[in-house]
Formats: structure tokens, sequence, C-alpha cells
């Protein structure tokens, strides 16, 4: 990791447009997670519906999208990158460090937040918030991954991005049981499944697949990145 190259990334992408979006998603979260607390809805059933359905199910992937892709795709569109790759900096490392740079953003943008509103609604009840908070943790390292490496190997990340998280993850993944082996929100879920006891709440992956598939994924895609950052052309070419 390069702390140079950190520092460069962070104001970048916390400078931009991004940030506003960044602070939206969570502060909806717990603004939905307040209101259900004032109206009566903060039970189980309510708690474990909204983590799955909006702080995991929709909030993580969209967050996932903005800081993977944001933290390097701007930088490829305006030309940007090719200062940064001139610099006696290995590729890999470029990579590594834009990877760890989305990680954080994910764990103050998405996992916090997700403990924080599941806490408004059932407190420490069988640890519901740490079990959704960690598996929103790992569920968005591998979204960083998956998402920077879009967005080093095409322009239309945000766009497949969003065809992945929101058809792919989203519909094919509540229509049909067999695509929920391979959605990296499902995998996130089995490990907060793994740590919070309660009966509303069963994952659909078993953790021993979900594990390594997130291992695999993650640093794959990041290996895969590098190799691509490798062979990125000085004039700009992809």
């Amino acid at each position: 990791m390069n702390t140079v190259v950190a520092g460069i990334t962070y104001r970048a992408l916390l400078g931009r447009r991004r940030i506003i979006l960044l602070l939206l998603l969570p502060l909806g979260l717990i603004g939905l997670a307040v209101l259900l607390r004032v109206f009566g809805g903060d039970d189980q059933p309510t708690a474990v519906g909204l983590m799955q359905s909006f702080a995991i199910g929709t909030m993580l992937p969209l967050l996932g999208l903005i800081a993977g892709t944001g933290v390097i795709a701007p930088e490829i569109d305006d030309g940007t990158i090719i200062h940064l790759m001139s610099k006696p900096i290995s590729r890999p490392v470029i990579a590594l460090t834009k990877f760890v740079v989305a990680v954080t953003l994910l764990a103050v943008f998405a996992a916090v937040p997700t403990y924080v509103a599941a806490w408004l609604l059932v407190g420490n009840e069988d640890r519901i918030a740490a079990g959704f908070a960690a598996g929103s943790l790992a569920a968005g390292i591998a979204y960083a991954a998956v998402f920077l490496l879009l967005g080093v190997v095409t322009r239309h990340a945000v766009t497949i991005g969003i065809v992945y998280a929101l058809v792919w993850e989203s519909l094919v993944g509540n229509l049909l049981a067999g695509a929920r082996t391979y959605s990296i929100q499902r995998w996130g879920q089995s490990v907060a499944d793994q740590i919070s006891t309660s009966a509303f709440f069963e994952a659909d992956v078993s953790l021993s697949f979900a594990i390594p598939a997130l291992v695999v994924v993650t640093a794959g895609a990041v290996f895969w990145a590098g190799r691509r950052l490798r062979v990125f052309s000085l004039t700009g070419d992809e």
C-alpha cells in the first residue's frame, strides 16, 4: 500500500459529488430505523427485514459501486491515471491501495451505519446489529474488489455494476434460488447469520461456501486489477 496514492484518492473521492451519495444512503437507512422505532416497528422481524432488504440488499451494493469504481474509474476517464502510473510505483500496489481506500469507505459508510440502524431497532438482541455489520463489511470487501476491477477493465463500469447489483443479485437472486449461491450480498448474509442468533434470520448460502467464495473473488479481482494496470498504456488506451 502506498500512503501518497491513498491520500490522493481520499481527497479526490471525498471532494466530489460521490461524497453526497455516500452520505445519503446510510442516512436514509438510519432515518428509516428511527421512523420504525417511533412508530412501533422496533422488533426483530422488522430489523432483520430492513437489514436484509435495504442495508445489505440495496445500500451496500450501491455504496460498493460508488466507492469501488470511484477510486479509479474517474482517473482513467480524465487521464490523470497516466500521471500516477508514470511515477515509480508498482501498478499492483496502486490497485491494492485503491482497494484499501474503497474498503475503508465502505466500513465507514456501510458497516457502521448498518450497526447503528440495527441497534436503534433492537439494541444488542441476539447480536443482530453485530452480525449484519460484520456481514456488511465482509460483502463490502468483495464488492470493493469487484467494482475496482470493473473500473479498470471497462469505461462502462457503473452501468455493468448496476446491472449486476440490482438485476442479478436483487431481482434474479430473489426469483431463482440457484442464483443466490453466486451473490455477494448472500455471502455477506451468511457471515451475519453466523454471528447473529436471531430465530427470524436464516442465510440462504452456507458459511462453508460463502467464506471461500468471498476470499477467492476478492483476491482474484484485486490481482486481476493489478495485472490490467500493468498493461495499461501510458497513451491512455486500455
